[in-house]
């Protein structure tokens, strides 16, 4: 029975590469076109929802979405969700419908084959170690900003090692690029795909993904002084709603 199971895993983590990698490559002259300039990039965002939806159906998943607050279309957000699985990139996209946003995310990325050649061109790249590229990110993310785009950043920066940890401690960007432009946050709860695709490669299974949108958190009128509150904030909010579920 162990071998069959470790057979399934390996033949369905392969397959999850595959689903990433193909649909890339039979869309590539579209997609490339569209990543030609920033004023397709709505275009692009579509045709990524749609390479999401592939990935996540076909791995056997499938999403439950519980609002308690909707995003209004056409308005810029900062969305900020747990992290614990590859498959959090594709139900991010899953779950925002009609607000066009980019990723900021590791360097690292760029270096997956097929995906890395368009994650480089329209996600921001951050290098954690150089201060430098952190400082280069808040100027590109400013600037998507102001193109009426919204922000998505994983605040916890990583995966931790350590699969006991709920939820890691956040980083200051995301929060800092929210008041700074006054928009609202979004948290956002992924409760099932720590179990459902963990970084382990002998685990996970099919089967549900939910999500809990969260009220909005609003900065209209905070400073950079209360940066660090609403970091809490988001955060609580989050741990909260995952603590809820582990019980």
């Amino acid at each position: 029975m162990k071998i069959l199971k470790y057979a399934f895993w390996i033949i369905w983590r392969i397959w999850f590469y595959l689903l990433v990698i193909i649909p890339i490559l039979i869309l590539f002259p579209i997609l490339f076109l569209t990543i030609l300039s920033e004023k397709t990039y709505p275009q692009f965002f579509f045709l990524a929802r749609f390479w999401a939806k592939i990935i996540l159906y076909g791995m056997g998943f499938y999403h439950k979405i519980e609002f308690e607050q909707k995003l209004e279309k056409g308005k810029s957000y900062m969305l900020v969700a747990n992290h614990t699985s590859m498959t959090d990139i594709m139900l991010m996209l899953l779950v925002v419908k009609n607000n066009p946003f980019v990723f900021v995310g590791k360097k690292e990325l760029a270096k997956i084959p097929v995906f890395g050649f368009f994650f480089k061109r329209v996600c921001i790249m951050v290098d954690r170690s150089s201060s430098k590229s952190r400082f280069k990110v808040f100027e590109l993310a400013q600037k998507r900003l102001h193109q009426g785009l919204s922000i998505c950043i994983f605040p916890e920066g990583g995966v931790p090692d350590d699969e006991s940890i709920v939820l890691d401690e956040f980083k200051d960007g995301a929060f800092r690029l929210a008041i700074e432009h006054q928009i609202p946050i979004v948290p956002m709860t992924f409760v099932d795909n720590k179990k459902r695709f963990p970084f382990r490669f002998f685990s996970g299974s099919t089967g549900r993904m939910r999500v809990k949108v969260h009220s909005f958190i609003e900065t209209n009128g905070l400073t950079l002084e209360n940066r660090q509150e609403t970091k809490k904030k988001t955060r609580a909010i989050i741990l909260e709603e995952l603590e809820s579920y582990s019980k």
